[in-house]
């Protein structure tokens, strides 16, 4: 079977930047790592591989600089990966993102079971996993915390979807899409000899021609149906007040201030 992992390098929290212009993320030049979710499906791919004896593609879509992010996947175990890059790329919304993530697994077809992580920390929409799979026009189960069984004889795969209250089994039709929450698994440590596989690993990069798209504008920005109009820092919260003295004093002047505000 062969398994495909799609991954997302975002930029660590404390060094997002926003273009004034574009009102997307700047991402090149700023310091990154993979998307912390990711790593769950990838961890889960590694697990499934020897029972299913599997191959393991990884992708990304992103700049130059997201070939390290597929660098570190290799260095876990998996097989080979594939970078996305293109100016025609950027900007691109979740639905973008995912259509052009689904024109290149086409190419890696047949497949039989794709992972994602839940969602990304820099958008948190939890869209493109789910949307690739509608591209692709396969089933998907969101939010998976454990994988009961795949069974390649019967083409199934079943597994419990994490819910509010409890989680649900479902079971669907290979090839599926499946993207995972936290509780699935514990990721594994990049290996020495992983590290060294991964330093050596050529990682093929695909560009819009590379694709089979529909139409001049099916990438990046000009194909997001969301745009985003304008950003802003919302307002800061006025600072607190700190009461001291007697309880009986302090108590008083918190029902005098509390009427001042026509709060009661």
């Amino acid at each position: 079977m062969n398994i495909i992992v799609c991954i997302k390098q975002v930029p660590e929290t404390g060094n997002i930047k926003i273009d004034p212009e574009t009102h997307t993320l700047i991402r090149s030049g700023v310091p990154s790592i993979v998307n912390p979710m990711d790593l769950y499906a990838i961890e889960e791919a590694l697990r499934w591989k020897e029972k299913l004896d599997a191959s393991i593609t990884v992708m990304t879509m992103g700049p130059p600089q997201a070939q390290e992010a597929l660098k570190e996947a290799i260095s876990m175990g998996i097989d080979r990966g594939i970078l996305l890059s293109d100016k025609k790329f950027a900007g691109a919304d979740t639905y973008a993102t995912s259509y052009t993530l689904s024109l290149a697994i086409r190419k890696l077809a047949p497949y039989g079971l794709i992972f994602c992580g839940k969602q990304a920390i820099d958008g948190d929409t939890a869209q493109v996993g789910p949307g690739i799979a509608e591209h692709l026009n396969i089933p998907h189960i969101a939010y998976v915390r454990k994988i009961e069984e795949i069974d390649q004889d019967k083409g199934i795969v079943k597994a419990q979807r994490l819910m509010e209250d409890g989680y649900e089994s479902l079971e669907v039709q290979i090839p599926a899409l499946l993207t995972v929450v936290k509780e699935i698994n514990e990721p594994r440590l990049p290996s020495l000899k992983g590290k060294m596989r991964a330093r050596k690993a050529e990682i093929p990069i695909w560009e819009a021609t590379d694709l089979e798209k529909e139409g001049e504008d099916a990438f990046g920005l000009s194909a997001s149906p969301t745009q985003v109009k304008t950003i802003f820092a919302p307002p800061s919260k006025a600072k607190g007040e700190i009461f001291t003295g007697e309880a009986s004093i302090i108590a008083q002047s918190l029902l005098e201030r509390i009427r001042a505000q026509k709060i009661i």
